[in-house]
């Protein structure tokens, strides 16, 4: 397994995990920097000494000598968000955490997916600590049930939040919510619709009244 550090915002840095195909991808033009091409991306996020959450996605390009440095997502990624770690029966958290020089998290926890999020694709700019997010994005707390859809999306590592100015749809469990912009958490526990266009409410079947 290849190993090495990538997308670093969550106080310590996210190790990535990759398959067993990596190379460099030949240049197209005479000036553009040659990607590192990646497989089986498996990563975790830590924070204090727990998991935060888990990215996996089938294909990556990794730009390290770019200007701007940066990894592209181009064949979709996925994100479980986990909640706070809580004690369980001994049983390892997910991941060979040996791999993760100086970390501290502990075997006797028990991992719950709060939130997911899905894209088809995604751009990490590793100076900023974010990543941009489109084509079918989908946030859901799988604990409350509510989901967002919209077409773009960015992620804030360092605030832990995502952030839009484009349209967005809300499913919660009685009402559709339609608007443009907004803020929320990364688990997706509150958010904040910047401009709401109208809602939609909905049986317990999930269908428009």
């Amino acid at each position: 397994m290849y190993k090495y550090l990538l997308l670093p915002g969550l106080v310590g840095g996210l190790l990535a995990g990759c398959g067993d195909k990596v190379k460099e991808v030949a240049s197209t033009g005479p000036r553009k920097p040659v990607p590192e091409e990646s497989t089986g991306i498996e990563s975790y996020m830590s924070e204090g000494g727990k998991i935060k959450g888990k990215l996996t996605a089938p294909y990556m390009l990794r730009y390290q000598r770019a200007d701007t440095p940066y990894a592209e997502f181009p064949r979709s990624l996925h994100v479980d968000f986990y909640k706070d770690s809580v004690p369980g029966s001994g049983a390892p958290v997910p991941g060979n955490n040996a791999a993760m020089p100086g970390s501290s998290v502990k075997h006797d926890t028990t991992i719950v997916v709060e939130s997911q999020m899905d894209a088809r694709y995604g751009k990490y700019f590793q100076g900023l600590n974010k990543v941009f997010l489109r084509d079918s994005v989908v946030v859901k707390n799988i604990l409350k049930g509510d989901t967002v859809y919209c077409k773009e999306l960015w992620w804030d590592q360092q605030t832990q939040k995502f952030y839009t100015d484009k349209p967005v749809q809300i499913y919660t469990k009685d009402k559709i919510l339609f608007g443009n912009g907004m803020d929320a958490d990364q688990n997706f526990r509150w958010y904040t619709i910047h401009e709401l266009k109208g809602s939609v409410l909905t049986s317990q079947s999930g269908m428009p009244k």
